[in-house]
């Protein structure tokens, strides 16, 4: 996925809303790895590469406004701002995935927009009125200033 993203460049705008899995097996098993009495296989994992950080520090191709999502179950905000500063992006989408919010399978979300400006408190609205928000909130950014991107 990174190599399509980086392909992609350059772009105005990056919106970094996939879960892309932190870790992968090292290495894949060339057939079904059966049940046996040595119980579970021993797995070895890596790290996958940080898209939203690799596009948010690329030297000559950054898009002008990088975004990122932080979906987290405590400290909310506190999280997805220190995320949002060890990236390296613009602004982060947080939003509360606790059980019992209803954000996976449901229609509404209510979401934080973490920017160097500040935190923006955003009420529950549904899902599709969120993205609507943030597109506008996107258009006005890249209609501001140069560089004005707070």
């Amino acid at each position: 996925m990174l190599a399509a993203c980086e392909a992609a460049l350059p772009v105005d705008v990056a919106v970094c809303a996939a879960a892309v899995g932190d870790w992968r097996v090292v290495q894949e098993s060339p057939q079904k790895m059966k049940k046996n009495a040595e119980g579970p296989p021993e797995l070895v994992l890596a790290e996958n590469p940080d898209i939203l950080a690799t596009l948010a520090r690329s030297p000559d191709r950054r898009p002008k406004l990088v975004i990122g999502f932080a979906a987290e179950t405590m400290r909310i905000v506190e999280y997805a701002q220190a995320k949002r500063e060890r990236k390296g992006c613009d602004w982060i989408v947080a939003n509360d995935v606790s059980p019992g919010t209803g954000t996976f399978g449901g229609t509404c979300n209510a979401v934080h927009l973490i920017s160097d400006g500040g935190v923006e408190a955003w009420p529950e609205m549904s899902k599709q009125a969120v993205a609507e928000r943030l597109a506008q909130r996107i258009a006005d950014a890249l209609g501001a200033a140069p560089g004005a991107v707070s």
